[in-house]
């Protein structure tokens, strides 16, 4: 039998139940000695005896009766809040809490976020878009998204995209009056679509070739902070924009925008699911991971 950490109670009831000492053991799946010492333990700490004993009976006293009267509704209340609270459903339900940057989360709509919201129809969702980073456990959610250089090492990461590249893109009329930059060094020559991080300051464009590594400050035309907004001023031709490769890839393919400079746009990790340790993970959240990793698995590879 499960043992809850209230054996001493669940003892007394049993051999109040059977009037035998042997029989609560044979119930409860322990030994007859053992049940005579939790009885014995618990009379010591109350400082009163529960039970008359005989050779051939066991009856409870005036106290015991009292005590057991008043112990078995608390006990079997006990019990039932163990059982549902570890019972884990067939659908889950109840809210999940995520905390992710701002454009990842139309970015993951389709199909993740749907399909939960279709098969989970008891779940429901709640997810704070902020570029802050922030402590997920203190502030009370089950998972944030983060790209993966970001994930604390205290946490568990699922991947949610594949390495991701950022790219320095134009269109080609800007190209066409500005010219084509070969180099960092070239950059300084053209205006850019700024990027306005978290912690105030303006983005500098990280760029490696070589193990040659570049941080470049590009004179930026229009600063703004969300990626989806650098790439609509990119493709209003303003000037050169470093993005991601996840913003842009069916502009480049249709010809909208021209990626620049490739060979100095290292990947790097993509966007995780990161959540505090592998125990008692609810049942919610894993939900969300396992339909992360269906949706992973049924891709294309490329």
């Amino acid at each position: 039998m499960h043992r809850s950490g209230f054996t001493e109670l669940e003892v007394v009831l049993a051999v109040a139940h059977r009037q035998s000492f042997r029989a609560a053991a044979r119930e409860l799946g322990m030994s007859a000695t053992a049940v005579s010492n939790a009885v014995a333990g618990l009379e010591s700490r109350l400082k009163v005896r529960l039970f008359n004993r005989s050779t051939r009976s066991v009856a409870l006293t005036p106290a015991g009766e009292r005590y057991v009267e008043r112990i078995a509704p608390a006990l079997a209340e006990i019990q039932r809040a163990s059982e549902e609270i570890t019972a884990v459903p067939d659908t889950p339900t109840g809210t999940l809490r995520i905390n992710a940057p701002q454009e990842s989360v139309s970015m993951l709509y389709e199909p993740l976020i749907e399909e939960y919201l279709q098969r989970y129809p008891q779940m429901r969702l709640e997810i704070t878009s902020e570029s802050r980073m922030v402590d997920i456990v203190a502030e009370g959610y089950d998972a944030g998204i983060r790209l993966e250089e970001s994930v604390p090492q205290d946490m568990i990461a699922v991947s949610l995209t594949p390495d991701i590249r950022m790219l320095v893109v134009a269109t080609p009329a800007y190209l066409a009056e500005h010219g084509t930059p070969l180099s960092p060094d070239d950059l300084r020559q053209h205006q850019s679509v700024g990027m306005r991080m978290a912690h105030g300051g303006i983005y500098h464009w990280e760029l490696e070739r070589h193990q040659q590594k570049f941080s470049v400050n590009v004179p930026p035309r229009i600063v703004l902070n969300e990626m989806r907004a650098i790439r609509r001023a990119a493709l209003s031709g303003i000037g050169l924009a470093f993005i991601s490769d996840l913003f842009v890839q069916e502009d480049i393919a249709a010809g909208r925008l021209v990626s620049v400079m490739a060979e100095w746009c290292q990947p790097f990790g993509g966007l995780r699911l990161y959540y505090p340790g592998r125990r008692h993970v609810p049942p919610g959240l894993k939900a969300f991971i396992d339909l992360i990793r269906e949706i992973r698995d049924r891709a294309p590879t490329p």
